[in-house]
C-alpha cells in the first residue's frame, strides 16, 4: 500500500502533530509506504486527497472530523480510498466505525481493514460525514470552537451549557423529500448521516452510514432546566425516548427558520439557512475494520 498522510498538526489542540512521529514509525513497521502532507486548510486537504487518488494512493486523513470530511468529500466520483486516523477533539466518525481512537493503534485498520462504500451528507454544496445541525446546536458549536478554556471532547458539552443561558426557542420549517413542510418550535434540527457528534453524543442512535438515508432529529421546546437535566442522556442515545424529541428518515430535507442560523457539520460551519441537506449514497470508499 502507498499512502498520502494528510495531517492537520493543530488538530485536537496539537494532538495530531504530537502523535505524528509515532504514527509514522507504526506505518513503517506495518509496511505502509507513505509521505506526509501538512495542511491547516480544509480546501487544501481536499486538493491533497484528489492528488492522492490520481496517484493511486490511499488518502489518510489524520486529524478531527473536519479534515476527515474534507478528504472524503474530495474523493467523491474518484477511485480513491479514505483512511482515517483520529487526531481531533471529537473523532466521532472513527468512533462509529469502530476504529481505535488512539492514532497509533488505529494504524492497524489501515493495514488490515477493508474498503467499504459509505454515504456522505451534503448541505448546500458542502459535504459532511457525520451530522449537520442548526438552531441551538449552531450556538453551542460556535462557543465550542471559540473557547480555549476546555480541551478534548468535553468542549462540546461546555458549548451546550454556555449556549443554554441565552437561548430562546426558534421556529423551523422542515420539508421531507419535497413533501409538505412540518413546523417545529424548539431547539435543534439535525440531519444525521452517522450516529454521533460532539465527542460521543449519540444524537441519532439508529443512523447508518450505508443505508442511503438521513435520520432527521427534531428537538421541540421544553423548559431549560429540563433540557439541561436531559442533556447527559444523549451520550447513550436515550434522549430519543423523550416526547419532545422526534426522529424521521428522508433522503433529502429542506430547512428554514424564523431567524438566521448557521448550519454546522463535523464541527465546522457548513452553510446558512435556508438550506437543503441530502444523502449521497455510497459516495466514498473508506477503510474500515474487518
Amino acid at each position: 500500500m502507498k499512502a498520502a498522510l494528510i495531517v492537520n498538526p493543530s488538530a485536537g489542540g496539537g494532538r495530531a502533530g504530537r502523535a505524528l512521529p509515532a504514527v509514522q514509525s507504526e506505518l513503517a513497521r506495518l509496511g505502509i509506504e507513505h509521505h506526509v502532507e501538512r495542511t491547516q486548510s480544509l480546501a487544501h486537504a481536499g486538493e491533497l486527497a484528489q492528488a492522492a487518488a490520481r496517484a493511486d494512493e490511499v488518502a489518510i486523513a489524520f486529524g478531527g472530523d473536519g479534515i476527515v470530511g474534507a478528504v472524503a468529500g474530495a474523493l467523491i466520483h474518484t477511485e480513491g480510498v479514505l483512511g482515517v486516523l483520529p487526531g481531533g477533539r471529537g473523532n466521532d466518525f472513527a468512533r462509529v466505525l469502530g476504529i481505535p481512537l488512539e492514532p497509533v493503534r488505529a494504524c492497524e485498520t489501515l493495514r488490515h481493514g477493508t474498503p467499504k462504500a459509505l454515504d456522505l451528507g451534503q448541505a448546500g454544496d458542502q459535504t459532511f460525514i457525520g451530522i449537520a445541525s442548526c438552531g441551538f446546536d449552531s450556538e453551542a458549536n460556535r462557543i465550542a470552537n471559540e473557547t480555549t478554556l476546555v480541551r478534548g471532547n468535553l468542549v462540546y458539552a461546555y458549548g451546550a451549557i454556555r449556549a443554554l443561558s441565552a437561548w430562546r426557542p426558534a421556529t423551523f420549517q422542515v420539508r421531507f423529500d419535497g413533501g409538505e413542510a412540518r413546523t417545529i418550535t424548539g431547539y435543534t434540527i439535525a440531519a444525521a448521516n452517522s450516529k454521533a457528534y460532539g465527542g460521543g453524543m449519540m444524537l441519532a442512535p439508529d443512523a447508518l452510514l450505508d443505508d442511503g438515508m438521513l435520520d432527521v432529529v427534531m428537538v421541540e421546546d421544553v423548559p431549560k432546566q429540563r433540557f439541561l437535566r436531559l442533556l447527559p442522556t444523549v451520550f447513550k442515545g436515550q434522549h430519543v425516548r423523550q416526547p419532545n424529541v422526534h426522529v424521521a428518515r428522508a433522503e433529502q430535507i429542506e430547512v428554514s427558520s424564523d431567524r438566521p442560523f448557521t448550519m454546522y457539520a463535523d464541527g465546522d460551519p457548513i452553510g446558512e439557512l435556508p438550506i437543503t441537506v441530502r444523502c449521497l449514497r455510497a459516495a466514498v470508499r473508506v477503510l474500515v475494520p474487518r
